[in-house]
Parts: C-alpha cells; sequence; structure tokens
C-alpha cells in the first residue's frame, strides 16, 4: 500500500467556529459526532481539518449526486496532493427488472451505464486498496451490492520488468479479470495487441498503461498519453487491478454453479405451476451455460450470493467493506441522507417478491440488494453527521454535538420578507430583475415538477433567463445547469427541493418560496431553514416568503434562523468583522467536457471576462474548446460537439483570419 499523509491545502485558517468545532470533533475520534452546522459556516473546511489531523481512509455519503460532486470538487481543492474519489450509480436510466402478476407483464432490466462514473468507481475501490490518503465521496448507492473486495484485491496481479510471462499468459491474465480485447476502440476497461505490444486502458488511472514484451519477458512498462500516445512516464513493476468489482477465481466459479444448479432443482421441484417451473428451469439453465462459457450472463448480480460464498441472508457486500475496520464515515446532510438509507431495502424486497413467486428469479435474488439499516450501522463506529438541521436519530445517537453557527464570512443568516399570495407573480418578475440587474442570481422554490415546469416556461415568456431543475433532469445537467446559473447564463433557477441541501451559490442574493404556508415535507420547519440557508453566503440577500398566514412552521422556521442571525451579528460586533460574500471559482467538475461546455456558453452569452483579448488567447481558448469537442465526438454526443465547432469556427473569424 502507498503510504502518504493526508496535507490540507488553503488559503486561509479556520475562523468563526471553525476553530472550537475542528478541535471538538478531532477530541471525539473515533466515536459518534454531530456538528451541527448553519449553512455557509464552512463545514467541508471544518471536516477537511479534522481528516488532516485523523489521517486515516474517508468515505463521505451524501443524499444524492449533485451534492455528492460539489463535496467532490471541494475535497479535491483541499487535498490537491491526496487522493479524492467519486463513487455514485454509474446508471444515466436504470429500469429495474420486474413483473407485474394482475397485467402478465414482465419487465426486463433496462440500463445506460455511464462509462466515466463505471471509471470513477473502479478508481475508487482500486485506491483504497493501494492508497492510505483517500477520500471517497459517494451517494447513497455505496449501500448496494459490490463484489467481494477479498477477491478484488486478491485477482490484481503485478507486473515488472524482466518478469518471464507468454504473451497469450498475459492476454488471458487480463481478460480474466474483465478486461476486454478490442484493437480498434480502446475505451476503459480494454487492451489492443500490436505484436508484442500490450496497451491498456486502465479504469482506474486517466494514462494508458503499455507493455512491451521481448520473447517471454516484459522488457518495458510505461505511462503514455491516452489521446495522442506520447511517453510520460517509465515504471519497473505495476499492479493491475480488474477492470470491473464483480471478478470471481475459476474455483469460485465452479463452486457457484453447482450451487446454482442444485437451488434451482430445489426451487422447481417444490413448485406446482408448471408454466412457473418451466420458466424457472429455462431461464436458470441459459444463465448457467452462459456463466460456465463466459464467466457472465445478464442479470449476473442475482447470483452474487453464491459466488461470495454468502449464506442466505447474509449482508451483501458493499463499498463499506473496502475501506476495513478503520476508516472514518462522514454522513453529510445526515436528516436526509439516513431515512434513504433506511428505506432502500424494503423497495427492493416487494420488487423481487414477484420475480421470484412467478419463476423469473431464484431465492437468491432477494440477497443481491442493499443492506438494512441495521447492517449499515455496524460501520458508525468512528462517524461524522453533518446537518444544519438534524432528526432526532443523529441528536439521540451523537456523543458529541458540535455546533457551528458563526460564518468566518461574517454574513448573518437572511432577513426573511413575508408576502400575501395575490399579485405574487408581478411581485416575484419585479424582485427577480432587481436581482439580476444587481448581478445576482435568483432561486425559485415550488412544490410540484408540473409547476416548476410551468413557472419557468412563464419566466422565460417574461424575458427573464431561466431554467428549471427537479428529478427528471439528469444529474450531468443538473450539474451543468448550476454552473450555468453561477456563469450568468441563467439569471434564475425553479426547482423544488432539489435546491435545499448542500448548493453551494454564493452568486445567489434571492430565494423565494412559493405556497410557503402549505404544510408538509417540503414547507416542515427542517425544509424552510435548508432553503433559506441557500441565501447564506451573499450579504445582499433575501428570502421571500410568499404566504397568506404564518404556520407553525414557518414560525420555528423564522425563529430560529433570527436565533442564529443575533449570534452572528453579535459575533461581528464583538470582533469587529465587517461581512462579506463567499467568492468561488466556478472551478473543478466531474467532467471536463462539462468544463467546456461551460465556456462555450459564456463566450456565447458574450460574458467578458472568457472573452480574448488577442489573437494568443484565441488560439489557447479554441485548444480548449478542439479537446472538449473531440471528447463529446468520442461519447457520442454530437450535438454538443457540434455547438463546439461552431464556437472554434467563430473565435478563428474573430481573431485568426485578419
Amino acid at each position: 500500500m502507498e503510504k502518504k499523509e493526508f496535507k490540507l491545502k488553503s488559503p486561509f485558517p479556520p475562523a468563526g467556529d471553525q476553530p472550537a468545532a475542528i478541535k471538538g470533533l478531532a477530541r471525539n475520534r473515533p466515536g459518534k459526532s454531530l456538528l451541527l452546522g448553519v449553512t455557509g459556516s464552512g463545514k467541508t473546511f471544518t471536516l477537511a481539518n479534522v481528516i488532516e489531523k485523523t489521517q486515516k481512509n474517508v468515505l463521505v455519503l451524501s443524499p444524492n449526486k449533485t451534492l455528492a460532486a460539489q463535496l467532490y470538487e471541494e475535497f479535491s481543492l483541499f487535498f490537491p496532493d491526496n487522493k479524492v474519489c467519486y463513487f455514485v450509480s454509474y446508471y444515466d436510466y436504470y429500469q429495474p427488472e420486474s413483473y407485474m402478476p394482475a397485467q402478465d407483464i414482465y419487465i426486463p432490466k433496462e440500463t445506460k451505464i455511464n462509462s466515466e462514473i463505471e471509471r470513477l468507481r473502479v478508481e475508487a475501490t482500486a485506491s483504497i486498496i493501494n492508497r492510505n490518503d483517500v477520500i471517497v465521496v459517494a451517494s447513497v448507492s455505496a449501500i448496494y451490492s459490490l463484489g467481494n473486495p477479498e477477491d478484488y484485491r486478491n485477482l490484481a496481479f503485478p507486473i515488472k520488468v524482466g518478469d518471464k510471462i507468454t504473451r497469450k499468459d498475459l492476454i488471458d491474465k487480463l481478460i480474466f479479470i474483465q478486461y476486454q480485447r478490442n484493437d480498434v476502440d480502446l475505451k476503459f476497461g480494454n487492451f489492443r495487441v500490436i505484436g508484442n505490444t500490450i496497451t491498456i486502458n486502465l479504469p482506474y488511472i486517466k494514462e494508458n498503461l503499455r507493455i512491451e514484451l521481448f520473447g517471454d519477458r516484459i522488457d518495458l512498462i510505461e505511462f503514455i498519453d491516452s489521446r495522442d500516445h506520447k511517453f510520460l512516464q517509465a515504471l519497473d513493476n505495476f499492479l493491475i487491478f480488474p477492470a470491473k468489482h464483480f471478478v470471481t477465481p475459476q474455483d469460485k466459479r465452479d463452486g457457484a454453479i453447482a450451487q446454482i444448479k442444485a437451488d434451482l432443482e430445489r426451487e422447481t421441484a417444490a413448485m406446482t405451476n408448471p408454466l412457473y417451473k418451466e420458466r424457472l428451469n429455462t431461464r436458470i439453465n441459459h444463465d448457467i451455460d452462459m456463466l460456465r462459457e463466459t464467466g457472465y450472463c445478464s442479470g449476473v448480480e442475482n447470483y452474487s450470493r453464491y459466488f461470495d460464498g454468502r449464506a442466505p441472508g447474509d449482508a451483501p457486500y458493499s463499498l463499506f467493506e473496502f475501506f476495513g475496520d478503520d476508516f472514518l464515515l462522514i454522513i453529510d446532510e445526515s436528516h436526509i441522507t439516513l431515512p434513504q438509507l433506511g428505506a432502500m431495502y424494503k423497495g427492493d424486497r416487494s420488487r423481487k417478491n414477484s420475480l421470484i413467486e412467478y419463476g423469473f428469479r431464484l431465492q437468491s435474488a432477494y440477497d443481491n440488494r442493499p443492506l438494512q439499516f441495521e447492517e449499515i450501522e455496524k460501520y458508525f463506529k468512528d462517524v461524522i453527521f453533518v446537518s444544519a438541521t438534524p432528526s432526532a436519530y443523529e441528536l439521540e445517537h451523537a456523543d458529541t454535538i458540535i455546533e457551528q453557527i458563526v460564518r468566518p464570512t461574517g454574513i448573518p443568516d437572511p432577513l426573511i420578507e413575508i408576502y400575501p399570495r395575490e399579485g405574487q407573480i408581478e411581485h416575484l418578475i419585479a424582485q427577480i430583475n432587481a436581482t439580476t440587474e444587481a448581478g445576482y442570481r435568483t432561486l425559485v422554490t415550488v412544490l410540484t415538477k408540473r409547476a416548476a415546469e410551468e413557472m419557468a416556461n412563464f419566466l422565460e415568456n417574461q424575458k427573464i433567463k431561466v431554467c428549471y431543475m427537479h428529478s427528471d433532469i439528469k444529474t450531468p445537467q443538473r450539474t451543468e445547469m448550476l454552473h450555468k446559473l453561477r456563469l450568468g447564463v441563467f439569471d434564475c433557477l425553479v426547482g423544488i427541493n432539489l435546491l435545499r441541501e448542500g448548493l453551494d451559490l454564493p452568486e445567489v442574493a434571492l430565494v423565494t418560496i412559493m405556497d410557503a404556508d402549505i404544510e408538509g415535507f417540503l414547507r416542515n420547519d427542517r425544509s424552510l431553514i435548508q432553503t433559506i440557508g441557500r441565501a447564506a453566503r451573499n450579504i445582499h440577500s433575501r428570502v421571500l416568503f410568499y404566504a397568506d398566514r404564518i404556520t407553525n412552521s414557518m414560525q420555528r422556521a423564522i425563529d430560529e434562523t433570527h436565533r442564529r442571525r443575533e449570534i452572528q451579528i453579535a459575533h461581528n460586533e464583538k470582533q469587529g468583522i465587517t461581512p462579506i460574500s463567499v467568492h468561488r471559482d466556478v472551478t473543478k467538475s466531474i467532467s471536463s467536457l462539462q468544463e467546456a461546455i461551460a465556456l462555450a456558453s459564456n463566450f456565447k452569452n458574450k460574458k467578458t471576462k472568457i472573452k480574448p483579448k488577442n489573437a494568443e488567447d484565441a488560439q489557447q481558448l479554441i485548444a480548449q474548446f478542439q479537446e472538449a469537442m473531440q471528447q463529446a465526438a468520442e461519447d457520442l454526443d454530437f450535438e454538443k460537439a457540434i455547438d463546439l465547432r461552431d464556437h472554434i469556427i467563430a473565435l478563428q473569424k474573430q481573431f485568426l483570419d485578419k
């Protein structure tokens, strides 16, 4: 394992309540702690300091991909010399296998896998095994079944210059650990063979690995650039990890197939319906044939218990097992994340009942599942819950509660204004326009998807640059929208609960809550406080409640916001602090293409801060666009590639054709 210390890089020291919070959290390690930190108080910076003091691998659980991407960005900036990884569901689209008995409709599993996110997942697990300075930022998908970490670790094979191995044996080893030979298209997890040279596109490293053989001996190992194949670095040795998480040694595979056949015979013998019996026999025997010949079949995850050697009902392996016994667990926005963790098992089991009862799956499919909450709790040995509005669970189970209210920026919680529903749309438009003229952005929160779309369409007709965001918008699009909001491509974003937890948008100076007086999940005091928090990074921020009455939830949210505001103002007066707005560059994103698209959008909207000043600047920008265009074309995203090409042509005409 590569030994390296966490080293926090930051241009500023802890301030406000951060020093006391860092000291309190570090002192309680290992243990169960609650960081009750208000929005904008620098909770991530506090956690980064604790990570540096703790010096062990870290798993950060986030309630959704968008917030996970933001945390990934922030921790990457704080720890540029350490390994920060991103582990979320790799499905852009996921339709689970299901059966509806009443209509006699079987729906096969249908997925669209994001290859870049799949690569990042493999990178995360390989890094955990190989290093001791790893931060993995994950969504709640971390509790789903993953391959056996021992098999994954044991099947990694080392190579070094001078090793004796035939070309065929090296190829066979790569294929056995799920690499695919493709001499034309070298995608992640593929390798190319030309003569005695084998080039591997490793899923967990950006560079390609090139191995040259001289006879039956490894003569050269080197990293090359994945785009232009230029030499980057010579290596004496290297450890090749499997291309996928679900890998199994041959002896385990043979044993698993024997167990599958035995269970098939036992379960079909107990069936009375001949149709269900024939269906199960046909499907499982086909899967067995595929497993025997290729080591893989569609729906192989439903047989994970056999390959893992687990007994029926045993918890599946998950990302937690890759960390071992000693790691720091951080649960961000715990009041949302913990209920999600607790709900996933029941929904998964309910769906599988019909599949098993009607002969589509063996009972072993039950064991391909997310962890139950009680199984997750055993990993709460060294855990920090993080929330501005914790639930009863965190308050009851935390050994230490650290409150972080005072912001280093001196920004107090925003003022809350209440306006009646009558005339609310005209008033809203005027407030958005005034905010835009001042150079800031607006968030509008509504209750339903339809309301979000209709509100956005109406505002667009009023010449407001607006977009909407809800659960039907895919994760890459959400991240791109937030980037564009910050860059000023959009002036207003309309959404539902996606705008509540954790989004860091310092350019936002107006948050409006429509239907604030309708009691419910999206308008209880916890949700209202979280939404108010979106306006806590800008000294000019205001929050508008559109309501005809003040509900109990509204009053509690107003009272708590006022309490926190008074604490901050008192601190500012005592320390002589003048509040300043947060300034954060729009920087690192999970996708380099996303960054280039943001640049292209800015240029299209004539944002002068990135507009080239001369031909030299234009050439640099063109080079960035050309790289992004090539990547878009490789990803088959031709619409974006064409858009980038048009920007390149425009820049060439404006600056280079003179």
